[in-house]
């Protein structure tokens, strides 16, 4: 298999698809196969081989994010002298869109990945007046291949309601070794402010609107002026909504930035409740990793993040309810056998879900695409 990806994202860059394409990458390197990968240039990036990043600028609604010209003529150079038999697209625009053109041009095998929900994003940047072109144009872009992944069953049947064709499930999984209840640290809660005997509720993820942070921030203000000391709240990441979200957070907030690495395990590791408020994810790769590192989730009663974060493994309040959110953190917050109960039964369904079985069931789509 020689497999080229075409992303708009891609590490050093830092979302729920960057660090999963770079494992993909290496997953079907040890499978035998060898993979090439187009993407956009980032100012952090550093030169290597098996990635050739396209000049970009950044995203003008979400300058985190970098879009590219779709280059016809730089794929079907590299189609050229790469020579792949099977190309992978991951992103529906800019350079998602050149792995298409290229594909069809030089007759080698398409199949992509579907992995934000672009359509419900456009409320949250005041786009709605693509409302009427997102799905059709979603629509011809994915059914242009012989494959389409989704990230989880719930999405999948979302696409094919929508008139998608030939769709799969790519899941996600989770590496106990980066989050696992070990790396908690006592040192980390006192620097976050958290009393001896309190509680400490975090959040990972985007600071963006369509992350629903902000129905977090205002419940964990009920909850923190109703509990004084007894219940501190941090959060890791950043994004477009930062500066509104430090200056309408509950008094005592912390907010930790981008963490990568030891960091990211031990700020998961330290938490007791993990709050996350959206309903826009295609999987939710951060409500995985807080299972593996047992903690209680308080999660929404809707979208993709019901398929891990369900009543077996976490409080569910409705979606876009402060009172609701509130409500449910502090049910965990008095009842410390709910809480053990909740993070025991999430860290048994992480311990499930491994890479190996991930990308094993994907390499194995691959090979059927191959011979389609």
């Amino acid at each position: 298999m020689r497999l080229a990806i075409f992303s708009d994202t891609y590490p050093p860059q830092m979302n729920g698809v960057a660090p999963t394409l770079a494992r993909l990458v290496k997953a079907v390197e040890t499978r035998g196969g060898a993979v090439q990968v187009v993407t956009v240039s980032d100012p952090d990036a550093t030169s290597d081989p098996q990635v050739e990043r396209w000049p970009s600028i950044p995203l003008w609604v979400y300058p985190q994010l970098q879009m590219a010209a779709p280059r016809r003529d730089r794929a079907l150079d590299l189609i050229e002298k790469w020579k792949p038999n099977l190309i992978h697209s991951t992103t529906e625009f800019g350079v998602g869109l050149g792995g298409l053109f290229g594909a069809r041009e030089k007759r080698v095998p398409f199949v992509s990945s579907y992995h934000t929900h672009f359509t419900a994003y456009l409320r949250h940047y005041n786009l709605s007046v693509l409302d009427a072109i997102g799905w059709p144009y979603l629509r011809w872009f994915h059914n242009a291949g012989r494959m389409t992944w989704a990230p989880s069953e719930i999405v999948r049947r979302e696409l094919e309601g929508n008139g998608f064709t030939n769709t799969r499930v790519w899941s996600r999984g989770v590496d106990p070794n980066q989050f696992h209840p070990k790396f908690r640290s006592n040192e980390l809660r006192k620097q976050l402010g958290v009393a001896e005997g309190g509680l400490l509720a975090i959040y990972v993820g985007r600071l963006a609107p369509e992350k629903g942070i902000h129905v977090a921030l205002e419940g964990m203000r009920q909850v923190m002026e109703r509990n004084g000391s007894k219940v501190s709240f941090a959060l890791a990441g950043h994004g477009p909504d930062e500066a509104r979200c430090r200056a309408t957070a509950p008094p005592r907030t912390v907010f930790m930035g981008r963490l990568t690495g030891r960091a990211l395990s031990e700020f998961y590791a330290s938490g007791d409740i993990f709050v996350f408020p959206s309903i826009t994810e295609t999987f939710g790769n951060v409500v995985l990793e807080a299972m593996s590192s047992h903690l209680a989730l308080v999660a929404p009663d809707e979208g993709a993040t019901t398929e891990l974060a369900t009543t077996e493994t976490a409080l569910q309040f409705t979606a876009q309810n402060p009172a609701a959110l509130a409500d449910r953190v502090e049910r965990l917050v008095n009842d410390a056998a709910l809480r053990r109960r909740l993070a025991d039964a999430a860290v048994a369904v992480a311990t499930t879900r491994t890479w190996d079985a991930v990308f094993d069931r994907l390499v194995a789509d691959y090979r059927e695409a191959l011979k389609a």
